[in-house]
Parts: C-alpha cells; structure tokens; sequence
C-alpha cells in the first residue's frame, strides 16, 4: 500500500522541484546577462529532463539497475509514441527540414549506440552485458557533440526564448529556490524509486517492468505537457524539438551518467524495448515523406497511440 502513495507524491515532488529550480536557475542565468536563447537551450531543456536524470541516479547509487535503464528507454518509447501522439492529435506537426534529416537521425543513432554497447555476448560470447564505465563515458562523449552542434546550429532557432521563465529574482531567492528544488528532486526521486521497488515486489514483476511503464510514464510528464501546450498553440517546432531532444539527451548524458556511476546489468529480454524504441524512431522518420512530406499528421498519431497500448500491452502480458 506504502507505493501507492510513494510514488504518486514522488512524482509530484519531481515536477515541482523541477520547476522551481529551473526558474530560479533561469533567473540567475539573466542577472549574469546570459542571453534568453541560451537559456531556453540549457537550463530549459535540461530542466524538463531533470525527473529522469533525478530518478535514475538515485536508482544507480541504490543499486536498482533495472529501473535505470527501463527508465530511459521507456520514457523515449513514451515520448515518440504516446506525447507526440497525443500532439499530433491535437494538431499536425508541421516539422522542419533540419529535425528531419538532423535530430531524428540522430535519435535513432542514439537507440542504436545503446543496443551495441549493451550487447557485448554478440561480439564476445565470454563476455557479460552490460553498459560499462567506460561505454557511460562513450555516451557522454556523443552528448558532448550533440552540445556542440546544438550551440554552432543556436542561431537558427526562433522561439525558444519564449519557453524560458523571465522573471528576475533578488539572489536570496535564488538560492532558497534552488535548494527547495534540489531538495525537492532528492526525495522525490527516492521516494518514486523505493515505490516502485516495493510495487514490483508486491505484484511479483520485475523492476524493469515498473521502469519501462510506471516510472518512464511519470518522469516523462514535463515533456507530455510541454509538448502538448505547444501543439495546442500552433508551435509545432516545439512539441517534436521537445521530444527528439529529450530522447537524445536521455541516452547520451542521463544513461551515460548513470553507467559512470555504476555499470548497468543488460537483460537479453531488453532488446525487445531497445528494439521497440529502435522500430519507433523508424516510424516517426518514416512519416515524414508519408502523406503530407514533413507533417506528422493526425492520423499518424493515432497509429502511435495505437503502437503504444500494444506496446503496455505486450508488458504486461510477458
């Protein structure tokens, strides 16, 4: 009974505490003049990743390995198939030339990279699976080109400031507002991660279970409203930016961090996830030239919808 209330609150936790760290980091970032643009690409689009990042390190320094990398890979299946379907139905996505043939790709490099690495048996039959240190450093080292490209292509977005917080506060605020969510993310994240321990345990499934659906869903609610709002708005750079962005950002620094911490134990059944997330990056760069050329349109979304249950479906039955 303990988890149903643990993880609830836990998430409520993580998305106020990432709210409020992000607007005080924002304001922060203005007081040193640091222009709206930059801080739309780094303290704004970190901040929304902020309950996954939260999540998984506690899950990594407690030892609960399968709610790490379930984490990640379920919250990027939710993204492509459940967000940007609910966006989509909303309103067709109207994507650029540059997501389509940059940040997608890249996405989709993001899966793949993640499913060699865990594969070593393979290549190696001696060898066990799992993501290193030293495939974590890897990760983090792709992230590090993904910086650099985002910051070199920064000019040629519009828009973004408009998604960061504007208000100045006094630098006493800051930090009581900084501290309250940092606070705020630690309990938060443990509290999600020992609930769905406890869940797993009391329904007699695995923690990767949990990860891919209860906890993935959950700490992928900053990017579901984001992108939902956007879509709703008529901003559909946004909505899909938001999401491939995310999913990038998951793989290559979140997961790469949590390996540094400790090396992730790779299950073989785990490949039907990877796979999963693979086949969805597929799709969503496939339904760039079905139909209306780079539209994601409504009907598409609602095949993603559809994807998706099946996906839960198939979960919970194996």
């Amino acid at each position: 009974m303990l988890a149903y209330v643990l993880i609830p609150v836990g998430f409520v936790l993580l998305i106020k505490g990432a709210d409020v760290f992000v607007e005080a980091a924002s304001s922060l970032a203005r007081r040193l003049r640091v222009s709206d643009l930059a801080v739309g690409l780094t303290v704004v689009a970190f901040g929304t990743s902020l309950p996954e990042l939260a999540v998984n390190v506690t899950a990594s320094v407690q030892g609960n390995t399968g709610i790490t990398i379930g984490n990640v890979i379920g919250s990027n299946i939710a993204n492509i198939l459940l967000i940007l379907g609910v966006s989509g139905v909303i309103c067709p996505l109207v994507v650029t030339r540059g997501t389509v043939w940059r940040e997608i790709p890249l996405s989709l490099l993001a899966a793949l990279v993640v499913g060699i690495a865990a594969n070593d048996h393979l290549i190696d039959k001696a060898a066990s699976s799992a993501l290193s240190r030293a495939d974590g450093l890897v990760l983090l080292c792709f992230f590090a080109i993904f910086l650099y490209y985002s910051a070199s292509i920064a000019r040629n977005f519009e828009g973004v400031e408009s998604a960061a917080p504007r208000a100045v506060f006094s630098l006493t605020r800051i930090a009581v507002m900084m501290a309250i969510g940092f606070i705020a993310l630690i309990l938060g994240s443990k509290w999600v991660v020992d609930g769905a321990v406890k869940m797993a345990t009391a329904l007699g499934i695995s923690e990767a279970v949990i990860g891919l659906t209860i906890v993935a869903v959950g700490t992928s609610l900053p990017e579901l409203a984001t992108s939902a709002a956007a879509a709703y708005r008529k901003n559909p750079d946004i909505a899909i930016g938001n999401v491939v962005g995310s999913n990038i950002f998951n793989i290559f620094f979140i997961l790469g961090v949590s390996a540094v911490i400790r090396p992730v134990p790779f299950e073989t059944r785990a490949n039907l996830d990877i796979g999963t997330l693979i086949v969805s990056s597929l799709l969503l760069f496939s339904c760039m030239f079905m139909g209306k050329r780079h539209v994601l349109e409504r009907w598409q979304a609602g095949v993603f919808l559809g994807g998706y249950a099946l996906y839960i479906l198939l979960l919970l039955l194996g």
